[in-house]
Formats: structure tokens, C-alpha cells, sequence
């Protein structure tokens, strides 16, 4: 019964159906990261990664050039859960899938961007091809999947293997385009704050967040998709407050937002058990090995 609920939830925020079987085939196939990979690890932990979600979709909305071409050729000021859903198999696929599977979702998205032009809000060119821009939205996201996983999932991960997940993503980005990405945490945050001259906070940016702010959801899934919501904005970096008109969050906030999180937790990790992830183990060795 409860992992019913939490399951329905999930799918109201991201969509998707059944088991993912499509993840456990061909056999033996590792896909282009691997088992071994940290991004194996990172991102099989559903909790972390809808945090960090959200809190890099903040930080992309505030680059005028990587959020025109969401503002113009996409769907997510109508279709929020479509968007997050379409992110989150991207994700799935890239990281988890067969070697086919994820080269054919990297050559699409490619193909797509290929066609993504326009004008910014300022009136300049933007192309989603622009590598600066696809470094933005690779550095927004990393940084934020791996802050958000050291908060809530594992807070004793090793720098070195903090670092790896850096250096292992970069094989993602690179395949998107993205150019000279840093391949550590320390690099990857201080080759955002070259950004910050650029970011602006408009209507655009502010309607955008407004949405972050109010996820739609079902009067029985409210709560939940609330504090996975606020707790996406708790894992801002502390400059991004500023930017987004913010008081930064008290200690108390954080402890706070942190336990319930923490609360929640344990209950959709069982009921999510069986994921992607778990079909990708099924997958390469037959069986799901438990990993730390």
C-alpha cells in the first residue's frame, strides 16, 4: 500500500510506467560509463537526484542564453512533469542503459539542439549548440546532483570519489558538445563563478522559478512534493540566493527540511528498489550485487 503511494507519486512528478525492462538487455552490455562508474552510484538514488534537479533547473534559468532556448522550443512552462520526466530518462539512459540506448538518446538530444535558435530576452543569438552554454547546464547540474547527494545520501564520500564523478561526466558532456569541462568539484565551482557576470534574475528567470516554486501535484501527494520542492532550493549554493532575491535559509531550516527529507527517505528507496538501476545490475551480472 504504501509503496503504491510513493510510486504514484513518483510518477506525478516525473511520469513513467512499469518496470523499466528496457534496461535489461543486451547482457553483459556495461553501456558507455559502466558499473563501476561513480554516476552508477550518484544517480540511482532517486531522493538526491529530484533534489538536485531542481535546484540546477534554478541555476539554468538564470543564464538568459540557456534559458531561451527552453523559454522558445519547449513545453515546460505548460508541461513542468513532461519536462522533469524527459530529464530524468535522459539521465537514466546516458548513465544506466545499454551502449545503444544511451548513444542513440545523446545523438538525439544532439539533433535536437541543432535546430534550438533564437533570441534572447536581450535580443542576442543563442544556439543550443553554443558549448557555453552546454557547460553551463553541465557544471549547474553536476554540481548540484553531487551537493545534493552529499547532503542527503552519502556525507562521507571521499574527495577522490567526489572527484571521479567530475572527471566521469565529463564523457557525457563532452558527447553534447560542452568543451574543456573541469573534471573536479573545486574546478567545476570556480568555472561557474566565471558565470556570474552573465546571470540575470528578469521575468523570464522569476516566472520559471514560480513554477520550481508551486510543482503541481494531487492533494495526496502534496507534502511530499513540497519538501522534495523546498528542499531543491535549500540546495542552492549559498551565492544563488542573492541572485534570486532570497534570504539564505537558517541553520535551523536546513536541519530541518534535512531530517524530514531523511524521514522519507528510507520508505521510497523501498518502494523504488526495483528501479532502473536494479535492472542495469540485472542486466551486466545476472543478478543486483548490493553496493554500499
Amino acid at each position: 500500500m504504501i509503496n503504491a503511494l510513493i510510486q504514484n507519486t513518483i510518477r506525478q512528478l516525473v511520469g513513467g510506467g512499469g518496470p523499466p525492462t528496457a534496461f535489461l538487455t543486451p547482457a553483459g552490455d556495461p553501456g558507455i560509463l559502466g558499473p563501476d562508474s561513480m554516476p552508477w552510484d550518484v544517480h540511482a538514488d532517486f531522493i538526491s537526484m529530484m533534489i538536485g534537479g531542481i535546484s540546477s533547473l534554478v541555476l539554468q534559468a538564470l543564464h538568459p542564453g540557456a534559458l531561451a532556448g527552453v523559454w522558445d522550443h519547449s513545453s515546460f512552462r505548460r508541461d513542468l512533469q513532461g519536462r522533469l520526466g524527459r530529464t530524468a530518462y535522459f539521465i537514466a539512459a546516458t548513465t544506466y542503459g545499454p551502449t545503444t540506448m544511451a548513444n542513440e538518446m545523446i545523438d538525439k538530444v544532439n539533433r535536437i539542439h541543432g535546430h534550438i535558435t533564437g533570441l534572447d530576452e536581450f535580443g542576442r543569438p543563442y544556439s543550443a549548440t553554443d558549448p557555453h552554454l552546454l557547460n553551463w547546464v553541465h557544471l549547474t547540474e553536476t554540481t548540484s546532483f553531487m551537493r545534493s547527494y552529499l547532503s542527503y545520501r552519502n556525507p562521507e564520500l571521499p574527495p577522490a570519489e567526489i572527484d571521479r564523478y567530475f572527471a566521469e561526466m565529463t564523457l557525457i558532456g563532452n558527447r553534447l558538445g560542452a568543451t574543456s569541462l573541469p573534471n573536479t568539484l573545486a574546478a567545476s565551482e570556480k568555472a561557474i563563478e566565471a558565470y556570474f557576470s552573465e546571470l540575470h534574475f528578469g521575468e523570464r528567470a522569476q516566472t520559471i522559478i514560480a513554477l520550481l516554486d508551486a510543482f503541481p501535484s494531487s492533494l495526496s501527494s502534496r507534502p511530499f512534493v513540497k519538501l522534495i520542492s523546498r528542499a531543491g532550493f535549500l540546495n542552492l549554493p549559498d551565492w544563488a540566493f542573492a541572485k534570486i532575491g532570497r534570504t539564505p535559509p537558517s541553520r535551523l531550516e536546513r536541519i530541518a527540511v534535512r531530517s524530514s527529507v531523511n524521514a522519507i527517505a528510507k520508505p521510497v528507496r523501498e518502494a523504488l528498489k526495483n528501479g532502473v538501476a536494479a535492472h542495469s545490475y540485472r542486466r551486466i551480472y545476472g543478478f543486483n550485487p548490493i553496493r554500499k
